[in-house]
Order: C-alpha cells, then structure tokens, then sequence
C-alpha cells in the first residue's frame, strides 16, 4: 500500500482525528474526521468561516494525531488550500453527511491538501515507523 492511501486509511479507520495548528505562540487542537484522497493528494476540509481556517492562513503547517487498535500515527507538513470546485465536491462525495452544511463554491467550503506529508506511526508494542508522502 502505498504511504498516502495508509495514512488515509489510517485517518478514516479512526474516525476521529485531533488537528492541531497555532494562534500566535498559542497551540490549539480540535477534532476532525475528513480525508480524502484527490488527484494523488491527501486532503482534509472545514469551514472558511472557522478560527481553524484563519490560523492555517497566517501559518499553514500543522500535525495532526490519531488513534486506532493500538497504534497511533502523527502527520505533519504544510496545508496548501485547493480552492477548486472539483476538489470541494470531490471532498463533499465522500463525505455526504458534510453537504448539510457545506457546498462545492458556496464560499465557506474550503479543502486543504497535505504538502511534504511525514507520518510516524507508533504504537507501545514495536518501533515507530515513519513514511513521506
């Protein structure tokens, strides 16, 4: 399997994953649970209008951490927004439950994809393992 489809995989399996981001010299962590993979890129989603959002502008490298049957991976890099319909709506078909609030071009849909992605996987029984993607 290739690296990004791993993370992916990863990223969905959790469900849930904690995105953090920083407000000046402030850290600040919230849940998340979009992945996608568009056009051989890893992409995550949110709102315009969110605080997330205006902190990925003024700084966009991020980590993100998960935790599934006993491993967890860290992703890091650098979250370049897409502004693309094609990639907003290929974000909002694999996530239809998100167009309630959310539509390709609306404005506040943004999608962001993973540049210079590293993630470690680790877990308390054997040695971290780290990929680039």
């Amino acid at each position: 399997m290739a690296a990004i489809d791993e993370v992916c995989t990863f990223l969905k399996e959790a469900g849930t994953y904690y995105l953090a981001t920083s407000e000046g010299d402030q850290p600040r962590v919230r849940p998340f649970g979009t992945a996608n993979i568009f056009e051989g890129k890893l992409y995550i989603q949110t709102g315009k209008v969110k605080e997330v959002a205006k902190q990925i502008a003024a700084n966009p490298k991020f980590e993100i951490c998960a935790f599934a049957n006993g491993e967890w991976v860290r992703v890091a890099g650098k979250l370049v927004e897409d502004p693309r319909i094609e990639a907003q709506q290929a974000m909002l078909d694999a996530y239809p439950s998100l167009q309630k609030m959310y539509a390709a071009g609306d404005g506040n849909t943004v999608v962001y994809a993973i540049e210079d992605g590293e993630a470690t996987f680790s877990s308390f029984t054997a040695a971290p393992r780290t990929v680039q993607f």
